[in-house]
């Protein structure tokens, strides 16, 4: 391969880092690459997702990431959808044959796992009880990375109750032994957690909140953040203030970045590399949020 072109559709996207850790890895492996942002909230409205998604099939494209809101919507559109993207219930990553035709899978989980345990460490998870705030596309996948990473008693919070409930059915069938169960008072399923996740756009800079509201983390727990911005959320700054371990949604990023690379282009890219990438690009990015 030494041309590629590849992407990311969603909404609310144009901070995204990707490109630069992409197109970076790209310059390392010899590849002439472009990553191309299609966000919705600019090209049109959710409602032409799949027609966005067709253009890019027979666009030339390699393959493309989907994020928020399009991650369960993207499943019915492709003609193969890999084992554990199937399970999990939702797409981040579609590569695009010569011929056109498309695979799914997920990148989110193995990404959300490798960070936590580099960052907060797999022993403060196992045998715990944690709380997933957040039961869509990415919630899916780092509940699954949570019970990867062994999690013995799973809280699910979403807005939408009955969301909440069929992820918490569909990880008990799959885990057997951890207990998963949808959680409407967050404030009760907080109460005696070992740490909690966000897994919602809720703090990401144009979704304006705090997910998890600060009278309800108690220092000692450990708090992580799907969203990288800004990397450090009202949520991180919360939650280090009470003395909490943190996790940014910055080595998710990287990690089910590489991930998504290897699925482009056959090529494993250096992660320490797109780790040094993603820092200078989101200093730069953060730095320029913050003069604005």
């Amino acid at each position: 391969m030494d041309r590629c072109l590849i992407g990311l559709i969603g909404c609310n996207i144009l901070k995204s880092l990707s490109p630069a850790l992409h197109e970076d890895a790209f310059a390392a492996a010899g590849i002439k690459g472009h990553y191309h942002l299609m966000d919705l909230d600019v090209l049109g409205d959710r409602t032409d997702f799949a027609q966005l998604f067709e253009a890019v099939r027979v666009g030339g494209f390699s393959g493309t990431n989907v994020t928020y809101p399009f991650k369960e919507a993207v499943i019915p559109l492709l003609d193969e959808v890999s084992p554990e993207a199937k399970q999990i219930g939702a797409v981040n990553t579609v590569t695009i044959g010569r011929d056109g035709r498309t695979r799914g899978d997920n990148t989110d989980r193995v990404g959300f796992r490798r960070a936590f345990e580099e960052t907060i460490g797999k022993a403060a998870a196992a045998g715990q009880r944690a709380v997933l705030v957040g039961a869509g596309g990415a919630g899916r996948a780092i509940a699954f990375a949570l019970i990867d990473l062994g999690v013995a008693h799973l809280s699910i919070h979403d807005k939408d109750h009955d969301r909440a409930d069929h992820l918490a059915d569909e990880l008990s069938a799959h885990a057997g032994n951890p207990m998963c169960e949808a959680a409407a008072d967050l404030a009760a399923a907080m109460r005696g957690a070992a740490g909690a996740v966000n897994a919602t756009p809720v703090g990401m800079l144009g979704y304006p909140g705090i997910p998890i509201p600060d009278d309800v983390i108690a220092a000692g727990q450990w708090i992580a953040d799907a969203i990288y911005t800004p990397l450090e959320t009202q949520l991180i700054v919360n939650a280090r203030r009470k003395g909490c371990k943190v996790m940014t949604g910055g080595g998710m990023c990287v990690h089910q970045g590489a991930e998504s690379f290897r699925a482009f282009t056959g090529i494993a890219p250096d992660v320490e590399r797109m780790r040094a990438v993603f820092d200078r690009a989101c200093r730069e990015r953060d730095a320029k949020l913050a003069a604005a």
